[in-house]
């Protein structure tokens, strides 16, 4: 990927010359960062540079790479696409770094044999990480330091939500019903495995395995017979080594987007969307039907009784107030007809392209892609920095 500079126009006047009340808002797209979601996320950066409204805010990309080095990278959505023939990563040398004083905003970059110069103050941060360092509340911290105004979840709910494990503790407290579990921590694994073992067949199989604090299935198996369970929480903790393991929930597959409210306006549910998986490759959701194969179907709306995707709506919306989240989240449901309702988990950055779930059930609910990325942005600039 190339380092080039961005579009002329994000550079800003000389420092204090800038006239700030007519100027449009800065956003920092970061994306890229150092989880195994990668990839995900600079598909995610590709889509959004294309459609993220120009004529309202200049952009500047800045990239993450694997070595969790940020980099100024070129405005150019091509380099970062996903396909099955191309895994997209965050290259360059020049470093572009957001000033830790808070309330100054300065984006300074700082390029191989050359002074550091000020490129622009930023705005708002529009994160587009998934997975650890990054929607995790790692980099919400950081932005909380810097009084610096970002899209989406604090600190607690970013971290809390990528944790599975915790995040049911949250719900079940909530009242909203979640499913049979058992985490596994690494020193109980790696202290008394045949415990551990014991204690995840005691749900019954099926059951699937999975890293508690990484997204789009990354290191998620299916397990139907209690001799593959140890290899699939190896599996697993190769992602992370807190692990957990869920019962198998019968039932379809739906979800829901929040976006958190204008001003004291409570929070606002899209209409439900279905996931269906086809085809002999895959027996769930995971990686490789999300984003490189056409295996899975996404339908929204769902085809619900009118009072059941009701009560999602109602219980997605009571779910993001309850975790304490922010700007956006997916809310994931099992539906059985006579059994009810599940919750899966809440993703605080959802998958962000725009065949993803969450632009679709909000397509569908009224907001196109580009009106969804500015909407997110304008709930952001909103928002005061600190506690709230």
């Amino acid at each position: 990927m190339s380092d080039r500079s961005p579009a002329p126009d994000v550079h800003a006047e000389p420092h204090g010359q800038a006239d700030e009340t007519s100027r449009k808002p800065v956003v920092a797209i970061v994306f890229g960062g150092r989880s195994s979601e990668h990839a995900v996320s600079c598909s995610t950066a590709a889509s959004v540079l294309r459609a993220i409204d120009r004529d309202r805010f200049d952009v500047v990309p800045i990239g993450i790479a694997q070595d969790g080095r940020w980099v100024l990278v070129a405005d150019d959505p091509e380099p970062l696409q996903l396909t099955a023939e191309h895994t997209p990563s965050v290259q360059g040398e020049t470093t572009a770094l957001l000033s830790a004083d808070p309330g100054a905003r300065e984006l300074m970059v700082f390029a191989p044999n050359e002074p550091p110069r000020r490129l622009t103050s930023v705005d708002v941060v529009l994160p587009l990480l998934h997975g650890p360092f990054g929607e995790d509340g790692t980099l919400q911290g950081l932005l909380e330091l810097a009084d610096t105004r970002y899209v989406g979840s604090g600190v607690a709910a970013s971290a809390v939500m990528m944790d599975k494990a915790l995040m049911k503790v949250v719900f079940s407290a909530a009242g909203l019903p979640v499913g049979p579990h058992v985490v596994i921590a690494d020193k109980e694994w790696r202290r008394d495995r045949a415990a551990c073992l014991d204690s995840a067949t005691s749900l019954g199989m099926p059951v699937f395995v999975k890293p508690a604090r990484a997204g789009s299935s990354m290191g998620v198996v299916k397990v139907d017979r209690p001799a593959d369970l140890e290899q699939a929480i190896e599996i697993a903790r190769e992602s992370d080594p807190k692990v957990l393991v869920e019962a198998a929930i019968a039932g379809r597959e739906v979800e829901c987007g929040v976006l958190e409210g204008h001003g004291s306006d409570p929070a606002r549910a899209s209409k439900v969307g279905e996931i269906t998986v086809t085809g002999e490759r895959h027996t769930f959701y995971d990686f490789e039907a999300k984003y490189l194969d056409s295996d899975a179907q996404l339908s929204c709306p769902a085809d619900l009784p009118a009072e059941v995707a009701e009560e999602i709506q109602r219980l997605s919306v009571k779910a993001f107030e309850a975790a304490g989240c922010e700007g956006l989240s997916r809310v994931d449901w099992f539906y059985e007809a006579g059994t009810g309702l599940m919750l899966n988990e809440i993703n605080t950055m959802p998958g962000f392209t725009p065949s993803s779930m969450f632009p679709r059930v909000w397509a569908e609910s009224g907001l196109d892609y580009p009106s969804l990325i500015t909407e997110l942005i304008e709930l952001a600039l909103e928002r005061r920095t600190g506690l709230r």
